[in-house]
């Protein structure tokens, strides 16, 4: 299950006032509208380019690294002609929060998918075909709907952007079925250019997207080194890893990211933080949406320091000043540690990725792996588990989502979690249904009653007369389409309890004068199929392997990556691609430090501290090693030896030690 996903519906009621202020006569430029709604003064290197190819009418795939501005390079284009962008992800809270971004540029947007009900969806569609949008956002799931094929024919699509591109190869490490009806849109829009967009791809998987997308002739492939010259890899082998992490954090200052395997580890592993004094919080899927949305914003603000968290974390956080992340132990794919670890130094100073390593690691994630592929029964017997708490019948339910509480499910039907786990993924991988966990959803209305008849039961109803003034007077185009409504402030304007507000609004609904759609927190389960009986359940036994030896091969690639020791940096180019990188110079293996479980990051910070000192004067070795506490003197004195070995320090006649600018 992915972590980022929940259900929100973002309608706006923005006119194109922004567009008209440019003059009829002169057609925006890419730079024009980039500084008119960004402010940027210049392009991204290859930002440019992309959206040059794509405005030419040429399909395109972009690999840029995370945090390199993917989202640019179809939004500004999108803007640059008459209609609108088609952007398909799977990552619903990232398409939230670039919904919200939009409309606070006063740019139109909205995003349709998984858990929606269909009175929500025909809103958000029938406004795109009538123009309302710039941009609407879509899950994959959605495309392969009836309702949405007959509403794309009638839109006019200027774009189609497919994000996290790799989701369409069965090569990739995060393979999504419902990405490949994506080739069925591109069908229905002939004339559109499709501009994939990833932040990574190994070659196979490149060429992959392009076959998947049917990228025309004169396709071009945009590709940003994926190098980090600021980041420092290491990887470190030890026994005690929440000791050395203490370590660690107490030596390289600011902020961070710990990942962990379990959500128990990452709040026993905060709790141990704190315990030490450091800032930390944790973070999971299981949290609530509010909770989850406060302990971002705290460690975004930098009121706390260090999250610690499961790889929920991470995905569409744009903090530029991480400077260290931490995995406790090793992700299943390079291409999964890459990402994480690349959440490290995007403001382009200097920062450090750890890995810290054990022998039993290895065969840990060989175990996990085997778990992450269940046999037919226990994924039959989930399958029925399900049937009988949705209460769906058989050869029913296609499009129908339900509340989904994975922890609940379990306990109600006796099922362990890692293998249920397991069985409900490759339900998602073969197409039977779709997963979101929980997002806070706004709550929404929609005035739809003509003005005579809301005026009647302004006239009938004191109490529904005050709350329908609030809504008109706080939302003023909720009678062209659905907005965003807070129940509180609205209780709070019209100077009512909250439990009426929500009752006269279900009322009100019930009376056909308006549609409300109540705020959602809770995971959503869609059925993609008709519900088939259990027995009848079938797998693709043929890909079910091809994927089972591809997420194998991953893992003895990531377990190489810890244990050769080649340069890190130069190991993970060569995966995605780049065969003859260069040394990078600052990693564990460069640095010649990993036998010596001295990290890049502690090194930095230890050779920082004894430049400090010897600036002031020439000291003697016991002097240095007074200077730091005793259980660290072991870890300094191989410090000062390399600094010796790298030629920055230097022994007097009388031995004592100089710094050597």
């Amino acid at each position: 299950m992915t972590d980022n996903n929940g259900s929100f519906l973002y309608l706006i009621g923005h006119t194109f006032t922004n567009f008209a202020a440019i003059p009829v006569q002169s057609v925006p430029t890419p730079l024009d509208i980039l500084q008119q709604h960004w402010g940027h003064a210049a392009f991204r290197p290859l930002q440019s380019d992309i959206i040059e190819a794509v405005l030419a009418g040429r399909d395109a795939l972009a690999l840029l690294p995370t945090g390199g501005g993917k989202s640019l390079c179809f939004q500004v284009p999108a803007l640059c002609r008459e209609g609108l962008c088609l952007v398909v992800s799977p990552l619903i809270a990232l398409m939230r929060d670039q919904v919200r971004n939009l409309r606070t540029r006063g740019i139109p947007a909205a995003a349709v998918y998984s858990g929606m009900s269909r009175r929500e969806l025909d809103i958000v569609f029938e406004n795109a075909c009538n123009g309302a949008y710039k941009l609407l956002y879509l899950s994959p799931e959605r495309l392969k709907t009836d309702l949405a094929l007959a509403r794309i024919a009638r839109m006019n699509v200027n774009l189609l952007a497919v994000d996290e591109a790799h989701c369409i190869s069965q090569w990739g490490y995060d393979f999504r079925p419902p990405y490949l009806q994506i080739a069925e849109i591109r069908a229905r829009l002939p004339k559109t250019p499709v501009l994939a967009l990833t932040a990574t791809a190994t070659p196979e998987v490149v060429e992959d997207i392009q076959k998947r997308l049917g990228f025309g002739a004169g396709a071009q492939v945009f590709q940003q080194s994926f190098a980090r010259t600021n980041l420092s890899y290491s990887v470190l082998y030890e026994h005690n890893k929440r000791e050395k992490l203490l370590d660690i954090l107490q030596n390289v200052p600011g902020t961070g990211i710990v990942y962990v395997r379990s959500r128990g580890d990452a709040k026993e592993v905060a709790k141990l933080l704190q315990a030490n004094r450091i800032s930390a919080d944790f973070y999971h899927a299981g949290l609530l949406p509010d909770e989850r949305t406060a302990r971002q914003e705290s460690w975004t603000t930098g009121k706390t320091r260090i999250m610690v968290s499961t790889n929920a974390f991470g995905m569409g956080i744009d903090k530029p000043d991480v400077r260290s992340v931490v995995h406790l132990s090793l992700p299943d794919s390079l291409e999964a540690y890459f990402q994480e670890a690349g959440r490290g130094g995007r403001d382009g100073q200097k920062s450090y990725a750890v890995l810290l390593h054990a022998p039993p690691d290895a065969e840990s994630l060989r175990f996990h792996l085997q778990a992450a592929f269940p046999d037919l029964e226990e994924v039959r017997r989930v399958y029925r588990a399900l049937g009988s708490l949705t209460q769906v019948a058989v050869g029913a339910g296609m499009g129908e989502a339900y509340d989904f509480d994975f922890q609940h499910f379990c306990t109600v039907y006796k099922l362990e979690h890692a293998p249920t786990h397991a069985a409900l993924r490759l339900l998602e991988q073969e197409g039977w249904l779709a997963l979101t966990e929980a997002g806070s959803s706004p709550a929404q209305a929609f005035v739809k009653a003509r003005r005579e008849a809301i005026y009647d039961q302004q006239l009938r109803n004191k109490t529904a007369d005050a709350l329908i003034k609030a809504m008109l007077r706080m939302y003023p185009g909720i009678q062209r389409e659905a907005a965003d409504i807070s129940e509180t402030s609205l209780a709070h304007t019209a100077k009512l309890p909250l439990e009426t507000v929500v009752a006269l609004l279900e009322n009100l609904q019930k009376e056909e004068l308006l549609d409300y759609f109540p705020r959602r927190d809770k995971p959503q389960l869609t059925f993609l199929r008709e519900r088939a009986a259990a027995e009848n359940l079938t797998i693709d036994l043929e890909k079910f392997n091809f994927r089972k030896k591809r997420a194998e091969e991953r893992v003895e690639k990531a377990i190489r990556y810890a244990e050769n020791r080649r340069c890190r940096s130069q190991q993970l180019l060569a995966y995605f691609g780049e065969k003859d990188a260069p040394a990078c110079g600052i990693c564990d293996v460069c640095t010649g430090r990993n036998r010596a479980e001295v990290s890049a990051a502690e090194f930095e910070a230890y050779s920082r501290k004894i430049r400090e000192l010897l600036q002031k004067e020439a000291l003697a070795f016991e002097q240095i090693l007074e200077a730091f506490p005793q259980k660290r003197h072991d870890t300094v004195a191989k410090t000062v030896a390399y600094l010796e070995d790298e030629g920055r320090l230097q022994a007097d006649e009388a031995g004592l030690l100089r710094w050597l600018n």
